[in-house]
């Protein structure tokens, strides 16, 4: 696949956030609070200016702390940015804080199964063919994934169906003569094609593959029936081929071993007689029924 790129677009990377321990500033909001309710308590005693002063900047520090917590759970992740620039991903499990103003995106980073639509596609040599391929594919790269393109979850369907055509045009379904590398064939082969197909394609986004394979191939209606025959005519020819080459083998033995231990004199007529009733016994789809002959050979 060749790729263009375009200057004017600027590929992220994800690099590592500035959230921190939420567990601290859990602490720092509890002290903070204790000390809201004991100022309230003197403001409510023996009122003052400065006690309310006091009350207000407790009150928006407290606001202020619990504005910035946020929790992760396992491989899920957190895209900070402040006011739209990215400023890094936060992967740290449990209970997270940073500053209110700061935007958190949350990701996961699980591994993902999907499996396409049966599509109808020409193979190599043109004949209509249905596939349907299953992978496993999971986000490696956050900032790649949330910025490099609009939505990731429908950028990973729509190359996996451009892939699939890629592939199931670049061979074909099968092979009769078992000569070449086919689709129904050679899966491990065709499946690591297809995954390699799919790595480079979904590079963009920030996407590894980490297993696909095809669910469902199959030839299309229109010329299943076609094909069927066509494959019981091959399997029909294959076994005669086998049958009549073991037969030839049989026959080429008995006429050596009767010349060699000089059990009966036989001309080339009658080799040829001999010959042509072994091979209608041994290559017969029903059995023969012997004809004993109580005369002359002759």
């Amino acid at each position: 696949m060749t790729v263009t790129s375009d200057p004017t677009h600027q590929t992220s990377r994800e690099t590592p956030g500035i959230g921190s321990n939420g567990i601290l500033m859990l602490a720092v909001c509890l002290m903070n609070f204790v000390a809201l309710c004991g100022a309230i308590l003197v403001l409510l005693a023996s009122p003052s200016g400065w006690m309310v002063l006091l009350v207000a900047a407790l009150s928006i520090s407290l606001l202020f702390i619990l504005s910035g917590f946020y929790s992760l759970q396992p491989n899920e992740a957190a895209a900070i940015t402040l006011f739209g620039e990215y400023k890094g991903t936060d992967r740290v499990n449990g209970l997270r804080w940073t500053m209110p103003w700061m935007g958190k995106k949350k990701i996961s980073l699980r591994a993902n199964n999907l499996i396409s639509q049966q599509i109808k596609v020409n193979d190599l040599r043109g004949n209509p063919i249905e596939i349907a391929a299953q992978l496993v594919w999971r986000v490696t790269d956050t900032a790649q994934a949330l910025f490099d393109v609009d939505d990731y979850r429908g950028f990973v369907t729509a190359q996996v169906e451009v892939a699939v055509r890629t592939i199931g045009a670049r061979y074909p379904y099968d092979d009769f003569e078992h000569k070449e590398v086919t689709l129904r064939g050679d899966h491990d082969r065709i499946s690591g094609e297809l995954r390699s197909e799919l790595i480079e394609r979904l590079a963009v986004a920030g996407i590894m593959v980490d297993e696909c394979g095809f669910t469902h191939l199959a030839y299309a209606p229109e010329i299943a029936g076609a094909m069927l025959r066509r494959q019981q005519a091959a399997a029909v020819v294959a076994a005669r081929e086998t049958l009549v080459a073991g037969a030839v083998g049989m026959v080429e033995m008995a006429l050596a071993q009767l010349s060699e231990k000089n059990v009966v004199e036989l001309d080339d007529e009658r080799k040829a007689a001999m010959v042509s009733n072994l091979m209608v016994v041994l290559c017969g789809e029903r059995e023969t029924q012997p004809i004993v002959n109580a005369g002359s050979l002759y």
